[in-house]
């Protein structure tokens, strides 16, 4: 079994930075995709971007030129947020999986452990 907790939201002014990150446990990871998904007020849970074991990186082509996904070669995940504004206010889910195909990063239905979720808020 897989724990996956995260850690970082909190409230921030729209234009500011935040940083999450993702600590999950229970076995070795360095062969799973981990990502991060969000749930926004209302919506529908979405993808925000994805690393694989061999660092490839995949995200929502909104967000490129503002979020980055990170990951050591153990089993933390982080995501640096900047230039935030307020209709990302949502929780920010951390999830991972065993499979490292490149078809269905995005797929939420394909990841097999998840966080709580952190919530972030951006006040404008």
């Amino acid at each position: 079994q897989v724990q996956v907790v995260e850690s970082g939201g909190g409230l921030v002014q729209a234009g500011d930075s935040l940083r999450l990150s993702c600590a999950a446990s229970g076995r070795a990871l360095n062969t799973y995709t981990m990502a991060w998904f969000r749930q926004a007020p209302g919506k529908e849970r979405a993808f925000v971007g994805a690393i694989t074991d061999v660092y490839y990186r995949d995200y929502d082509e909104s967000l490129l030129d503002r979020f980055t996904i990170s990951r050591d070669n153990t089993n933390t995940l982080d995501l640096q947020m900047d230039r935030l504004n307020s209709e990302e206010t949502a929780v920010y889910y951390c999830a991972v999986r065993s499979s490292n195909s490149l078809a269905t990063l995005r797929n939420q239905d394909e990841y097999d452990y998840w966080g709580q979720g952190t919530q972030v808020t951006v006040s404008s």
